[in-house]
């Protein structure tokens, strides 16, 4: 007997009918706001990882060799893959690209509530526009999706903030502050004690009083965000606020500014993030973690060795968005249900089978015996399988040039002519011929 591996799953299908309604949602959004599906490989060479966020990343990575000798890692997120075929074909492709994409990533970190070692994500991105028209929209999609999953403002929200806000105060004090470790601290800081929280920023190069000062600045209200700018003094910060105004102004006309709040002390932890970045989180604080985040990158296409692309994405994860619609209440029932069962009884399979394909043929689920089984063995799996309609084609009823319906909810059946089923009925059940 052999065990599933740490970190990976199993989903059977009364698991998969609820995720794939799920998909299923975030992808028809997309697909409502003019988002293009695209297919990406499973595998990378680890150098693009390795030249986005050093040597350190491997650690995180499924990587090995391959036969052909080439250094290669199972793909941990997707933005590097699009930058990359965006680079491919940047010239011919018409601006701005929409794409969206649902698979598999892989990560070799320790498994905990919500995360996995295997896991999937819905990505959607905007390449080519650096309008807050274009952050909005990912934003709203975002909203979207999730109201069309059920849930509502009392149960998720967006945490917005700029990554420019942050890069530009810390510029501001007067000391050598390693800004990009000083981000990263940031990131952590919802995670951990506050005294160690400080004692990452001084590592990044902030004293204990700077590190304060700088941990209140961050706490400031949406109304007070001229006390920023008055702090830095500078054009950078200057522009990331007014910048940030802009998009929530703008996801206020796209439907999704009620979702939204300021807190700039979300950072988001890739390096590669630029300018707006949020992150969803349960209102209730009941899912612990980040349901899923997504921003701006302006530069990643150019470091691609692209001509300069703005772009802004967001990648909702299905297993803490499955653990927020659970916690909510709107877990999706999606039973696989069957509509006919076509039940054999003695030597009828080429009429059975008739009746399977033109029952197909109008769209149903129809199962009929792959198995011999017995006339009693055939009804109980018809009956575990929740079939709406059984059809009983049996030789003595051929005989007598008949099939036999029977509804499972109420026990009732009745004879049919054989030649009369289905018939010119979209979707004949009893009811039709009593």
């Amino acid at each position: 007997m052999y065990d599933r591996l740490k970190g990976f799953r199993d989903f059977y299908p009364d698991e998969m009918g609820p995720r794939r309604a799920i998909i299923d949602e975030l992808e028809a959004t997309a697909r409502q706001y003019g988002f293009r599906e695209v297919g990406t490989p499973a595998m990378e060479r680890t150098e693009m990882y390795v030249d986005k966020s050093g040597e350190g990343i491997v650690e995180e990575l499924y990587s090995f060799e391959d036969q052909g000798g080439r250094d290669v890692a199972l793909t941990p997120e997707l933005t590097p893959t699009v930058a990359r075929m965006v680079v491919a074909k940047q010239q011919a492709l018409s601006k701005p690209i929409k794409w969206f994409s649902t698979r598999p990533f892989w990560r070799y970190e320790e498994p905990q509530q919500g995360r996995f070692r295997e896991f999937y994500q819905t990505n959607v991105d905007i390449f080519g526009s650096a309008e807050p028209e274009a952050d909005a929209e990912v934003l709203a999609f975002a909203a979207d999706a999730l109201t069309g999953l059920g849930l509502t403002g009392d149960d998720f929200e967006f945490r917005v903030s700029h990554r420019d806000i942050l890069g530009g105060l810390l510029e501001a004090f007067d000391a050598d502050v390693d800004t990009v470790e000083a981000i990263r601290a940031v990131d952590k800081s919802e995670k951990i004690e506050r005294t160690e929280y400080h004692d990452l920023l001084y590592d990044a190069g902030l004293s204990y009083d700077q590190a304060a000062e700088f941990d209140d600045l961050l706490a400031v209200d949406e109304g007070d965000l001229d006390e920023l700018i008055e702090f830095a003094g500078t054009e950078r910060v200057e522009d990331a606020v007014t910048n940030l105004q802009a998009v929530l102004d703008a996801a206020a006309d796209f439907g999704a500014r009620e979702y939204c709040t300021l807190s700039l002390e979300t950072a988001r932890g890739l390096d590669y993030y630029t300018g707006v970045v949020f992150e969803c989180f349960d209102a209730t604080g009941e899912v612990g973690r980040s349901v899923f985040g997504g921003g701006r990158y302006d530069d990643l296409i150019e470091s691609f060795g692209g001509q300069p692309t703005p772009a802004v994405g967001v990648a909702p994860g299905l297993a803490p968005l499955s653990l927020l619609c659970q916690r909510a209440g709107v877990w999706p029932d999606e039973a696989f249900t069957t509509d006919y069962y076509v039940l054999q009884v003695g030597d009828t399979r080429d009429v059975a089978a008739r009746i399977t394909r033109a029952l197909r043929e109008r769209g149903h689920v129809v199962e009929t015996d792959v198995s011999g089984r017995s006339f009693g063995a055939q009804l109980d799996y018809a009956d575990g399988v929740g079939a709406e309609t059984v059809v009983i084609v049996g030789e003595q009823d051929l005989k007598d040039d008949n099939v036999t319906l029977k509804d499972m909810e109420s026990g009732d059946q009745t004879q049919v002519p054989v030649a009369d089923f289905p018939g010119d009925r979209d979707r004949p059940t009893y009811d039709d011929f009593v």
